[in-house]
């Protein structure tokens, strides 16, 4: 815009041209990105199913640099295409108000001066001789207004009250015309910083460096769009009304919003899948640079499973596995990721596992969970081509040292599970909300604590949105007596329990403090050895060590279907459906560490009757499984 801004100006400011210049970065964006599609998709793909060697992989290499530069295109050609039709909307408002006080004065036959004040005629009567008051002149005042200085007005003490009553009508259309004319600066004030900042450094490299800088544009961009863009988010509406509301947008509300507010879209329940997974993929690199330049110790554990993933939905398709969409990721908390393996809308069977003890965005969570997940979605696959299988990490599961597990665990468990269960039954909802089936089958599967969120949030009021069956695998229990109280009827609730898995056998937690030293010995001694498993076996290491060191005491107790969180799920009187899993290694004994056995429910190498069956609930085969006799 101009440096100084007059009142004729800005009635005269064709704001559209603005949008006109746009949709020209519009039209750039969208090419790039059909240009990394189109490298990705096509050159990549095919060159490297075609051809090898040294200079198959050096044009590998190249290729890949390429669809990162186009990435990179996309993503600051529609952060520049939002900012100018922000900019455009935020002075057709304040253009707007400026013409409705020049009609203002017209009606009433004032003048408005070159200088933005406005002239009156006379009119009322003098009190004192009854003559017609004098006409006059007035100057708008910022007196009370955000918007910095008077066009006009004068210093020094406030002036009398005229009593001409035009007076009072002309002082007001003033101000309001100098509202508008420094609304309109402070406007282009804004815009023009953040538009100074959407430029790239001098080259061809699109690095982590760039990426940084990007998730900097980015934010600058969402703090001058809010009023354009953010307000109309439906965030408190039910994943229903989102999913209508993405579809009444027109294509490209809906690039710009993918393009400035990816952390909201990608992570909104109710937005169709493809929507997501193209949000979370760019916000994937937003996040990979806002947390490179951090050095925290969670920084850079989030840090190591954002390129594990980032790894993955770039590696080349295998045969056989479906294609990977990335459904949900962010840095809040202990970090978020929500990954399925097949398309959750197009596919007629849908299963979200819960993971839990220990879990957070790092690269262990890339590495196994999300392999369980691609298992499961490989072996429903079998059964059902028509299958999605999704790990969704989208709570905090606990995280406490093994050692103050025992003393402290009860209600801090309690509390991580029952929040994360309203967050999983939201999501649930988005995932019936945007499934294009008539009647989709949809599991919820839980595993090690995990159960225990997927247990809370099937007794909330109305249950699990869209679930048909329940798995539970490696529980402590789901805070339920029974499986009916589940809501999907026991017979659609199916249990997996290793016989040396030590998590199905925890004492209930009144039991716990009966255990005495033997527990707290084994417990510590647990911790330590468990720590050479991961972080699963540091923290379930002190309770697999606790149950090792107290078994005499446990195996006494007076009720031997009660765990941590209930009524053993394994248990007769639970009255689920247990199926066949191999017994697994023993804690320590058999030298794989305090938890082997609860770690391979999924795992189709290690217990290929469990991921069988698994794979068989799934896909809807729940009748086929092989099953096994309750405790």
């Amino acid at each position: 815009m101009i440096a100084v801004l007059t009142w004729q100006r800005l009635r005269d400011l064709k704001w559209s041209k603005f949008q006109d210049a746009a949709d020209g970065w519009g039209e750039a964006s969208n090419r790039a990105d059909a240009a990394r599609d189109r490298v990705s998709n096509e050159m990549t793909n095919q060159l490297a199913k075609s051809q090898k060697g040294e200079a198959a992989t050096a044009a590998l290499g190249r290729l890949k640099r390429l669809d990162q530069n186009f990435e990179y295109i996309y993503t600051e050609c529609g952060l520049v295409r939002t900012t100018l039709n922000s900019l455009a909307f935020e002075l057709s408002g304040a253009q707007r108000r400026l013409k409705d006080a020049l009609e203002d004065a017209a009606t009433l036959k004032f003048t408005v001066q070159a200088d933005g004040s406005v002239s009156y005629p006379a009119g009322g009567e003098n009190i004192i001789d009854g003559k017609e008051l004098p006409g006059g002149s007035t100057n708008g005042s910022s007196m009370g207004t955000p918007y910095g200085p008077s066009l006009g007005a004068s210093s020094g003490a406030p002036p009398l009250t005229n009593p001409n009553p035009n007076h009072g009508k002309a002082q007001a259309i003033a101000d309001r015309i100098l509202r508008a004319v420094n609304e309109a600066q402070d406007i282009d004030s804004r815009f023009s910083k953040t538009l100074g900042r959407l430029k790239a450094a001098p080259g061809l490299t699109v690095d982590t460096k760039t990426w940084t800088d990007a998730a900097a544009d980015a934010a600058a961009v969402r703090g001058v769009a809010d009023d354009y863009l953010r307000d109309g988010i439906p965030e408190d509406k039910s994943p229903a009304e989102r999913k209508a509301w993405w579809t009444s947008l027109t294509q490209e509300q809906r690039e710009e919003y993918l393009a400035v507010y990816p952390n909201e879209i990608g992570n909104l329940d109710g937005i169709p899948s493809d929507a997501r997974d193209t949000a979370n993929r760019d916000n994937l690199q937003l996040l990979i640079g806002k947390l490179e330049g951090q050095d925290g110790e969670k920084a850079q554990a989030q840090l190591a499973g954002l390129k594990s993933i980032d790894e993955q939905l770039r590696a080349e398709p295998e045969p056989g596995v479906p294609r990977m969409y990335l459904l949900g990721i962010g840095d809040e908390g202990l970090g978020r990721a929500i990954v399925s393996f097949g398309n959750p809308d197009a596919s007629k069977n849908v299963s979200a596992y819960v993971p839990g003890l220990g879990t957070s965005l790092d690269a262990d969570f890339a590495k196994n969970d999300v392999k369980r997940a691609r298992d499961t979605a490989i072996g429903a696959m079998r059964y059902d081509e028509s299958s999605a299988a999704i790990v969704w990490l989208g709570y905090d599961a606990p995280q406490l040292p093994a050692e103050k597990l025992i003393d402290n665990a009860g209600v801090m468990f309690e509390r991580d599970g029952k929040v994360g269960a309203v967050a999983y039954n939201d999501f649930m909802a988005g995932i019936s909300a945007t499934n294009q089936n008539s009647d989709p089958h949809v599991t919820a599967v839980g595993h090690s604590y995990g159960s225990f969120t997927v247990g809370q949030a099937a007794q909330r009021d109305g249950g699990i949105p869209g679930a048909d069956d329940i798995v539970l695998l490696g529980s402590p229990g789901t805070g339920a007596d029974s499986a009916e109280d589940l809501g999907v009827g026991k017979g659609h609730v199916y249990v997996g329990a290793a016989d040396n898995d030590p998590v199905t056998m925890l004492p209930s937690e009144d039991e716990s403090s009966a255990l005495g030293a033997g527990v707290a010995g084994g417990a510590s001694a647990g911790a330590s050895l468990g720590l050479v498993g991961g972080p699963i076996g540091g923290i379930v290491g002190g309770v697999a060590g606790g149950v090792v060191g107290g078994i005499a005491g446990y195996l006494s107790s007076e009720d031997e279907s009660q765990l941590w969180f209930g009524t053993d799920p394994a248990h007769e009187d639970f009255g689920a459906k247990r199926f066949q899993v191999a017994d697994g290694p023993r804690p320590f004994i058999d030298g794989e560490g305090p938890t082997p056995a609860h770690s391979d429910y999924f795992n189709p190498d290690k217990d290929a009757e469990s991921a069988r069956n698994i794979a068989k609930i799934v896909a809807g085969r729940g009748n086929n499984i092989s099953t096994e006799e309750p405790r």
